[in-house]
């Protein structure tokens, strides 16, 4: 059985079917780690490793995608949904008894640094990596995650997913990404025609309108282009940065509601969940904005007044509070945008 002590967002584990779990955020039961189904073997996949070949099971990654694989493991593989009694919600999560393989991928990313890359993705993978430590003035700090880091990857197609550790490091990096599409030929920006897509297949996903799509557009440092490749990166917690364990706190849910408020702190915002503390609000004894859907992490500025829909959460424990939760499970329209 294969335990790890400190599982970080985006890991992926591979199972002893051959399922491929991307591991999320830093709340795992001691038996098991929370994840979402990602690759499934499948003849007709497009990523491949060795004579195996996978197909996603979701397109992207947003709350509602991966509730749709919820159905397919009940029907198949029932021991990878969990009964939350820390969330009191239903989950995906992948029990240490059925691991077969946990990857990491600052080990990945040294593995290649190491043996050298196997082929033209890989190699865009080092000196992207690199690029990226010299201009940010980090080292051994970076990771790769997706296909590359489960080695199903395609270099006709698949992209570059980074992870960068540490509040600090990450932003870092943030900088020197905003200063290289500034000044750089090598790192570019979606332009605006891919902009303007990728305002339009949201538009029925988040309830949002146009307008605060294209601004929250706007705001997507962590994404762009290393020559034709697509890249991202996703900012992760350190081992010192990842604190509490299961069960520390219990999150019980009210009800949907709506309001407004001020963001008093944004510094937590730059992972996945994003968090926003917020003062000025009208619902008493709400401090905290959580969202899971990475679309808002690390959007709003301290200041910004905003107005969200979501879940109302009672958190009781160790730290006893009120927060709004955007993107949570059976919350399929909730937001968070300027007022």
């Amino acid at each position: 059985m294969i335990s790890i002590e400190k599982p970080k967002d985006r890991d992926f584990i591979e199972t002893t079917e051959g399922y491929l779990f991307c591991v999320v955020g830093y709340l795992h039961p001691p038996d098991g780690y929370t994840a979402y189904l990602k690759y499934v073997p499948s003849q007709t996949g497009k990523w491949s490793r060795g004579k195996t070949r996978y197909t996603r099971s979701i397109p992207y990654y947003q709350v509602s995608q991966v509730e749709n694989t919820y159905d397919f493991l009940k029907k198949q593989h029932s021991e990878y949904i969990l009964q939350c009694p820390v969330r009191n919600i239903e989950v995906s999560w992948v029990p240490k008894h059925k691991v077969q393989t946990y990857y990491k991928p600052r080990e990945r990313i040294q593995e290649i640094k190491n043996l050298g890359p196997k082929d033209s993705l890989e190699q865009k993978l080092i000196k992207l990596s690199k690029l990226l430590e010299e201009t940010a003035n980090i080292k051994n700090s970076l990771g790769v995650t997706g296909s590359i880091l489960t080695k199903t990857h395609n270099p006709a197609f698949s992209d570059i997913d980074l992870t960068v550790y540490g509040k600090n490091n990450s932003n870092l990096v943030k900088m020197a990404i905003l200063d290289l599409k500034e000044d750089s030929s090598e790192i570019k920006g979606p332009i605006d025609q891919e902009r303007d897509v990728w305002v339009k297949n949201r538009l029925n996903n988040y309830g949002l309108e146009t307008q605060d799509l294209d601004k929250i557009s706007g705001k997507r440092w962590n994404y762009g282009y290393y020559g034709e490749v697509y890249f991202s990166i996703h900012p992760t917690r350190d081992d010192g940065e990842i604190s509490g364990t299961y069960g520390d706190n219990i999150y019980t849910r009210i009800g949907q509601v709506t309001g407004t408020a001020t963001v008093m702190d944004s510094s937590e915002s730059i992972y996945l969940p994003a968090s926003y503390r917020i003062s000025r609000c009208e619902m008493e004894g709400v401090t905290e904005i959580v969202s899971f859907e990475g679309l808002y992490c690390n959007v709003f500025a301290k200041g910004d007044r905003v107005q969200f829909n979501g879940i109302l959460e009672e958190v009781s424990g160790k730290n006893p509070h009120k927060r709004v939760i955007i993107g949570g499970a059976g919350s399929p329209d909730s937001y968070i945008k300027w007022v």
